[in-house]
C-alpha cells in the first residue's frame, strides 16, 4: 500500500510565513481605507455643527440673533455675564445637548468650540461685527492663517491627544501635548496664542487635528436668507 505524504515542518513553516506576509499586506490598507473614513464622517459631522450653529442663531427672537456659549459641563449652553449678555468663556466643549447633536468625533472625543463674544450677546449680534478668532498654520500665532473668525471646531483627531473624552477625562495631560496640539485644547490660554488662536495645518507625527471656522459673512449671508442682523 502507498502511503500518503503529509507536508513537512518547513512546508508548514514557509507557508505561514507567507499567509502572514500576504494578511499584513491587506491589513495595512483596511486599516488606512477604516482611518480616512472616520477623517471624512468626522469632517461631514463638523459641516453639520457649522449648520447647526447656524440654525441656532436663525432660531432666536427677531432682531437678536447670537451664537451659543460653549459647553457648561452638561452638555448644555454655558453661563453668559448679566451685565453685558456675552458669554462667561468663549472656549471649551461643544454644548451638543443644546444643539441636537452626537456628544463625540468618531474616535470617542468631545469637540473642541471657541466662539468670538459679540456673537454671543444675547440681545444680538450687529451687522458690523468682527470676530476675535484667528486660525493660523502653526503654535506661533502669527503669520499667514485666517483672521477675525466667529466659531472655531475642533476635533481632536486620532490621536485624541488631550482632549476630553465621553468620560470627562483626558488621554493625555496638556503639558504632555506638541505645542500645535495644545492650542488647540479647550481649555489652553498660553502665549502667544492666548485662548483666541487656533492651529491647522496638514497632519504630520505631531499634528493630526481637523479644524473648521465660521467666518462672520458666511454666518451673516446665512442669516440675510432670513433676515439681516439689525445695524447699529
Amino acid at each position: 500500500m502507498k502511503r500518503t505524504r503529509g507536508f513537512t515542518l518547513i512546508e508548514l513553516a514557509i507557508v505561514l510565513v507567507i499567509m502572514t506576509i500576504l494578511i499584513g499586506g491587506l491589513a495595512m490598507p483596511l486599516s488606512a481605507q477604516i482611518q480616512a473614513r472616520r477623517i471624512a464622517e468626522t469632517r461631514a459631522d463638523m459641516r453639520t455643527i457649522q449648520d447647526s450653529l447656524i440654525g441656532f442663531a436663525m432660531r432666536q427672537p427677531v432682531g437678536q440673533p447670537h451664537l451659543p456659549c460653549p459647553d457648561g459641563g452638561d452638555g448644555y449652553e454655558g453661563p453668559r455675564d448679566p451685565a453685558n449678555h456675552m458669554c462667561l468663556r468663549i472656549r471649551g466643549g461643544l454644548p451638543w445637548r443644546t444643539l441636537g447633536l452626537d456628544e463625540a468625533d468618531l474616535w470617542g472625543s468631545r469637540y473642541t468650540y471657541a466662539v468670538s463674544k459679540p456673537f454671543t450677546i444675547d440681545t444680538g449680534f450687529k451687522s458690523v461685527d468682527d470676530g476675535d478668532l484667528d486660525v493660523h498654520k502653526s503654535s506661533a500665532c502669527s503669520g499667514d492663517g485666517m483672521t477675525d473668525v466667529a466659531v472655531v471646531i475642533v476635533s481632536h483627531g486620532p490621536n485624541a491627544r488631550g482632549a476630553q473624552n465621553m468620560s470627562g477625562g483626558t488621554p493625555l495631560a496638556p503639558a504632555s501635548v506638541p505645542a500645535d496640539e495644545r492650542a488647540n485644547l479647550p481649555t489652553s490660554t498660553a502665549a502667544p496664542c492666548t485662548g483666541k488662536g487656533f492651529v491647522s495645518h496638514p497632519p504630520n507625527q505631531d499634528f493630526d487635528d481637523l479644524v473648521v471656522w465660521l467666518h462672520p459673512n458666511i454666518l451673516r449671508d446665512r442669516l440675510c436668507r432670513e433676515g439681516c442682523p439689525p445695524t447699529p
